[in-house]
């Protein structure tokens, strides 16, 4: 029997959600309900799949809402009915207005991918390694109306390092989130929670990505290029156009010197491809081809050779 008092809706998605929720469900914390978007179209067949989330609450009978919206007077309703002491919102993706947020006793908490009030919003993950953070963590948060604004009841940091893509970040965070939520809802539980507010003057926003925006822009310095490699990946992927066909660029390294004009191919050899840069060049070492699967320099060259002529320049190819 649990000794855990609190009642609990979670609230989330996708894979990163269903990490925290089973750490919740392995830990004996009362999941009295499930919330979750609709199933979504998925495969070859477009067949509807459910979330990560409702496979976890399905295998551990945990009853599953999927409502279109919260904003509706039966989905409101719905929500107030479970008579929960708290709500737990991680990646969720429907907004929820200000009567769901009070619905629960001690309202709704969120677990937010980046130290706030840095990077609000949809890609905090993807924009801490963009822009070169030294570190990023997740930040438990009491809900209010604001995007990301509420009041900050725990902070666990990790570093980034130059090796980091956003992939591997959100892997991190997964590992760290879960303990950190789990100590906020003891401290609830306990009444010892200290609320932090934030610092409104010191807010960054972490817009949605686009697919547009992962075009590699190669006037920029070598540096900024390298992050946007690492920082879309594994979503929307870097990419640049060779020989007028669009490849993703997966891994890449710096080199410090170039007297090339910004986008020119200095070189094209087993050891990647060099592209010159506003400042520096970038050597690429794995690339995919629309339609096919990552590969190694080596083998893109040994088909596609003519791609990646010395002295053509990509600024061409990117207009």
């Amino acid at each position: 029997m649990s000794d855990k008092k609190l009642n609990i809706i979670f609230a989330g998605t996708p894979e990163f959600a269903a990490k925290h929720l089973e750490h919740l469900i392995a830990n004996n914390y009362n999941i009295i309900a499930c919330y979750t978007q609709p199933d979504r179209p998925a495969g070859r067949g477009k067949k509807l799949q459910p979330s990560a989330v409702k496979k976890i609450a399905l295998e551990h009978n945990i009853p599953v809402c999927q409502p279109q919206s919260l904003k509706t007077d039966e989905a409101l309703d719905e929500l107030s009915a479970w008579n929960a002491d708290l709500m737990i919102v991680v990646a969720y993706g429907l907004l929820l207005p200000k009567a769901a947020l009070d619905a629960p006793k001690y309202g709704c908490i969120n677990v937010h991918g980046s130290l706030l009030p840095k990077w609000r919003g949809a890609a905090p993950i993807q924009r801490s390694v963009l822009t070169g953070d030294a570190e990023t963590g997740v930040t438990i948060m009491q809900m209010d109306v604001g995007l990301d604004t509420g009041d900050m009841l725990l902070v666990e940091k990790c570093d980034i390092t130059d090796q980091d893509t956003s992939s591997s970040i959100y892997e991190k965070l997964q590992l760290i989130g879960p303990n950190a939520l789990t100590k906020t809802v003891d401290q609830i539980e306990a009444g010892t929670t200290t609320p932090v507010k934030q610092d409104d003057a010191l807010a960054t926003y972490a817009h949605k990505l686009t697919k547009q925006e992962a075009l590699i822009d190669w006037t920029f310095p070598a540096i900024e290029v390298e992050r946007a490699i690492r920082g879309y990946q594994p979503w929307p992927v870097a990419y640049t156009n060779l020989s007028g066909n669009t490849v993703k660029v997966l891994q890449a390294e710096i080199v410090t010197f170039s007297d090339k004009p910004a986008g020119e191919i200095i070189s094209a050899d087993k050891t990647g491809i060099t592209v010159a840069t506003a400042s520096g060049a970038i050597k690429i070492t794995q690339l995919q081809p629309q339609g096919k699967k990552p590969m190694s320099v080596t083998d893109f060259i040994n088909g596609r050779a003519d791609w990646v002529k010395p002295g053509t320049n990509l600024l061409v190819d990117a207009n």
